[in-house]
């Protein structure tokens, strides 16, 4: 059996990075990331937007408004450092109607608190100078936003980690935590590394601590642990639709909608690629499949765990013309277009297709609120104080990874003394 000092699980971009600023930092001690897909950085991590987000949306003071101003900046500098595409195009958000701009303009105001570069307001003229397709009354702009290859920057914190002497096992799907038999715990080995992790094979490493960086499966590891399942994992998928290779000259930037408060999520925005195509959404919609990116994906366990959780049905009563529109629209692509034409009245049924999707593994609690912030926990007993759950990791995640990692790196250091 292999010993570790350090179990990380999950390699998604935030599980990768918290190991690669373990190993960076405790160069003598023996890191393992555990993945249970073949490939790195396979879910949210490889089905985002792409977007370097500069940190306006988040309540000042919160973990998600500081940890994603820092991570920008480190985001634009470890992309340089290693030679890693990256555009800084921008982003507009957009007020279209007379009531939307007091909204605007108190987003600019948290931003400035928040301390986001280069922020400014901008009139109807100084929109269609930057966005020469963009009808808005008034816009926020925010030239520090920017585009990357969020999968590649995953794959290079990957690299970081093993030429630091870290281990990835993939194909290791955890399905079992627990001490080891006291017998073994005798042993020098048994003492040190006393935390057995076992996946769906059968197979097994030991290890002195654990980190979780489970994403869509966050609750489900800290049930495995004895943790709390609190807050619930329930998966919504966002659909995409693509501007036609001809149409893309429309766009230059970012373009989004000024948030509205009573909803739960941003709203449809357009969305420059590094390859130069521009993905338009995306929607929300319940997924029936924690990792279902396609319309008819099921699975009877995930539907079950996200129906019967009276969470889910709280926020859906709260949002539920809302709610109700959001199928709609996933149905109709009028309907889409419909929304996109309030910025770019141009764009029409023709110039678009259908793009991927992505599922958000939002965590809700049992009163039917957004979790909006990160949560990191642990446990109690001979497992719970051996593990940090990194529970909540929400957009801007990606964003914020190298921050978010350093504040992994300092809690491990705290809880487990190393």
């Amino acid at each position: 059996r292999s010993t570790f000092d350090v179990a990380v699980v999950g390699a998604g971009i935030v599980g990768l990075a918290a190991a690669r600023e373990l190993v960076l930092r405790h160069p003598a001690l023996r890191f393992v990331v555990l993945e249970k897909e073949t490939e790195l950085a396979h879910h949210q991590s490889g089905h985002n937007s792409g977007v370097i987000h500069s940190g306006i949306y988040y309540t000042p003071g919160s973990l998600k408004a500081k940890l994603c101003v820092q991570g920008a900046a480190l985001c634009y500098e470890y992309c340089d450092q290693k030679g890693i595409p990256y555009k800084r195009c921008g982003k507009l958000i957009v007020a279209v109607e007379q009531d939307e701009i007091p909204r605007l303009k108190a987003l600019y105001e948290r931003g400035l608190q928040n301390n986001v570069r280069d922020l400014k307001l901008i009139g109807a003229n100084e929109i269609r100078a930057k966005e020469p397709f963009c009808r808005g009354l008034m816009a926020l702009d925010s030239p520090y936003t920017g585009i990357v290859n969020y999968r590649q920057v995953a794959q290079s914190y990957a690299e970081d980690f093993k030429e630091a002497g870290g281990t990835i096992l993939t194909d290791f799907e955890v399905t079992n935590m627990e001490m080891a038999m006291e017998s073994s715990s005798e042993s020098e080995d048994g003492l040190k590394y006393p935390v057995v992790v076992r996946n769906s094979k059968g197979e097994e490493i030991s290890c002195g601590h654990v980190v979780t960086c489970a994403g869509l499966y966050s609750d489900r590891l800290s049930e495995i642990s004895g943790c709390s399942p609190e807050p619930r994992i329930v998966p919504f998928r966002g659909d995409y639709l693509v501007l036609k290779p001809e149409k893309c000259y429309m766009v230059k930037g970012n373009i989004y909608p000024v948030p509205n408060p009573r909803f739960p999520f941003l709203g449809f925005h357009f969305t420059p690629r590094m390859d130069g195509s521009v993905w338009l959404g995306p929607n929300a919609v319940l997924a029936f499949k924690r990792e279902g990116y396609k319309l008819l994906d099921f699975s009877p366990t995930d539907f079950l765990d996200a129906v019967l959780y009276s969470g889910l049905w709280k926020l859906v009563l709260r949002n539920l013309s809302y709610g109700l529109g959001e199928i709609y629209r996933a149905c109709s692509l009028s309907a889409q277009v419909k929304q996109l034409q309030r910025f770019i009245p141009e764009v029409t049924v023709n110039d678009i297709v259908r793009g991927p999707s992505g599922v958000r593994a939002q965590a809700l609690d049992r009163n039917g609120n957004l979790v909006d912030d990160f949560v990191f926990d642990g446990g109690s007993g001979d497992i719970g104080s051996r593990i940090l759950h990194v529970r909540n990791a929400p957009s801007p995640a990606a964003t914020s990874s190298l921050a978010i990692a350093k504040m992994i790196a300092d809690e491990v250091k705290q809880r487990f003394e190393l």
